[in-house]
């Protein structure tokens, strides 16, 4: 289930004037730099495959490196530095959209060569009261950014003024990616069907004896023969003891019957992400401790999802998964004490370490602040994020007894908050235990 990418069309087009409007509003006469993600070098001269900087593409839709724009709240343009066109190299790395595409395909109002980026960028920068440019994330290109506001500075006898500000253009882009548009989520929903039949062909082949990362290549298989370009993560495939290693990325181990896996695998689809964890006995049923594990665990994933709702926050949707678990501890014998002392003192983190939600999008860790002046932000109709609770009771925990040692269960969807409550992007994966053993036997 292949789709055209959101780019070259009026999606981002509206993107760049939303954040135009805003950069106007804040300081009138503002420029913002965003350069592309640079390549990375994987050993010698081979590099890792190229994965746009999400900023960048948001605004652009181009996925090539070496390469910046510029947008001008005073003009309202958007310029576009870019490698131009080179049939020689063209031959060893496939077409480059070059100078005339970046205005034709992309819509640029001026373009030029990359090379040219320095003895223009101080033209860019003179009369410019403020910089939206992100410093820290590239050195070597704050160095650029801060040479030419240097050069521009020494223009100030013959009337130039330098920038006096330099802001994170995150505070304005980071807000807009936050709010997902309808086109958006689509790309989320179609994301998440792909992630979906993954899962289910994972839960239906897995087998005592293989290992994890044959469980791991069924799901990348998957996901690129469904169109999705990359994965959104590294997958995380548990089983047994490595259920309850919370990134475990090694995927080595081989799988015993009986052993609860953990799956934790999403796809990216036209730079969108899914993050989807599911957790199944292998070959035979449930123990009886697992089963309780994962029903408590099941059970406080519904109350967080419950929690998902306009005005709601990401803390109230913690703090309802946490009360379910730790209620449930105190149910099975494993602790002690009332709720309430137990989220006081925190001590229900040596089985719950985590948080139960993150921000989801063009990242699977996605931007957009979760306090506004210090206090929960507010959720909001747009907003995507995870809800995924899990219990970790690690092989080696000889405070609890044996029969209880070992189980690691994580559940996780991807959500997505509507103006009466929440839509569920990932519904349909098999999670509830009748569900589980059906998918087991498909």
């Amino acid at each position: 289930m292949s789709l055209e990418p959101l780019a070259v069309d009026p999606v981002h087009a509206r993107r760049r004037c939303a954040l135009l409007d805003a950069m106007s509003a804040e300081s009138p006469s503002s420029v913002a730099v965003f350069p592309a993600a640079p390549v990375s070098l994987r050993n010698n001269d081979v590099e890792h495959d190229y994965r746009q900087d999400s900023d960048f593409y948001y605004l652009t839709g181009l996925d090539e490196p070496d390469s910046v724009v510029v947008l001008d709240s005073r003009n309202r343009t958007m310029t576009l530095f870019v490698r131009p066109r080179d049939p020689v190299r063209e031959v060893w790395v496939g077409a480059r959209t070059g100078v005339e595409g970046a205005k034709e395909r992309y819509l640029a109002d001026e373009a030029f060569p990359i090379a040219e980026l320095d003895e223009r960028l101080a033209d860019v920068l003179s009369d410019r009261r403020r910089v939206y440019y992100r410093l820290g994330a590239d050195r070597s290109f704050d160095d650029r950014v801060l040479s030419a506001i240097a050069r521009v500075r020494l223009r100030q006898r013959a009337g130039v003024n330098a920038p006096g500000e330099i802001v994170d253009p995150g505070v304005l882009v980071h807000e807009m990616r936050l709010r997902k548009s309808s086109e958006e989520l689509d790309r989320m929903r179609a994301a998440a069907g792909i992630t979906k039949d993954a899962h289910e062909l994972a839960m239906s082949r897995t087998r005592a004896g293989m290992h994890e990362y044959e469980v791991e290549a069924l799901l990348f298989e998957s996901f690129r023969r469904r169109g999705a370009e990359r994965l959104a993560y590294a997958t995380i495939v548990g089983s047994g003891p490595n259920a309850c290693v919370l990134h475990h990325t090694r995927n080595d181990r081989r799988i015993d019957e009986g052993d609860l896996v953990l799956i934790d695998a999403g796809c990216e689809l036209g730079y969108y992400a899914s993050d989807v964890t599911r957790t199944f006995p292998v070959d035979r049923d449930f123990s009886r401790e697992q089963q309780a594990i994962y029903e408590l665990v099941l059970e406080s994933q519904m109350a967080a999802i419950d929690a998902v709702r306009p005005g709601g926050t990401v803390r109230a949707v913690h703090d309802a998964a946490v009360a379910v678990l730790v209620h449930g501890l105190v149910r099975l014998g494993l602790m002690t004490g009332t709720v309430d002392e137990i989220v006081s003192a925190e001590t229900h983190k040596r089985f719950y370490m985590h948080r139960t939600s993150h921000w989801l999008g063009m990242d699977v860790h996605d931007v957009g602040a979760y306090h506004i002046d210090g206090k929960p932000r507010p959720l909001e109709p747009g907003m995507v994020l995870t809800v995924e609770p899990g219990l970790y009771i690690a092989a080696n925990d000889d405070t609890v007894p044996q029969q209880w040692r070992g189980i690691g269960v994580r559940i996780e969807d991807d959500l997505a908050v509507t103006q009466s409550g929440s839509e569920v992007l990932t519904a349909g994966i098999p999670k509830t235990v009748d569900e589980l053993r059906r998918a087991r036997l498909a």
